[in-house]
C-alpha cells in the first residue's frame, strides 16, 4: 500500500513538503506518480519519478515550483511544492506503476495507489 503525508492549509506562497510511503510491494521495481484531483475536476497527472529517481518529468504549471525525490532505502517519495497557488488546492495521491512510458504521461496505469492528502492554498 501507499500512505501519504504532509498535507494542510497554507497561504499563497508558501511551502509545503508530501511524503508517500509504500509497503507490501518491491518499491525500488516502480515508477511513482503523482496526481491531484480538485473539487469537481478529473484527476491530473503531475509528475513522474523513475524507479531509481535518475529521471522525473512534470507538468508545465508546476515545473520549476514542484520538486519530486525519492528514498528507496526507505521506501518513501517526496513532493517538495515551492510558491504555492490557489489553483494548486486539490486531494494530492502518489501512485505506482511497473513502467514509465516515452510520451506524457510517463507515469499510468498504476498498480498501487495511495488514500490522498489534502492541500489547500487559501489567505
Amino acid at each position: 500500500q501507499l500512505v501519504e503525508s504532509g498535507g494542510g492549509l497554507v497561504q499563497p506562497g508558501g511551502s509545503l513538503t508530501l511524503s508517500c510511503t509504500a509497503s507490501g510491494f518491491a518499491f525500488n521495481h516502480y515508477s511513482i506518480g503523482w496526481v491531484r484531483q480538485a473539487p469537481g475536476k478529473e484527476r491530473e497527472q503531475m509528475i513522474c519519478i523513475s524507479r531509481t529517481g535518475g529521471r522525473t518529468w512534470y507538468k508545465d504549471d508546476v515545473k520549476g515550483r514542484f520538486t519530486v525525490s525519492r528514498d528507496n532505502a526507505n521506501n518513501t517519495v517526496y513532493l517538495r511544492m515551492n510558491n504555492l497557488k490557489p489553483g494548486d488546492t486539490a486531494t494530492y495521491f502518489c501512485a505506482a506503476t511497473l513502467y514509465y512510458y516515452a510520451d506524457w504521461p510517463q507515469c499510468r496505469a498504476y498498480d498501487h495507489w495511495g488514500q490522498g492528502t489534502q492541500v489547500t492554498v487559501s489567505s
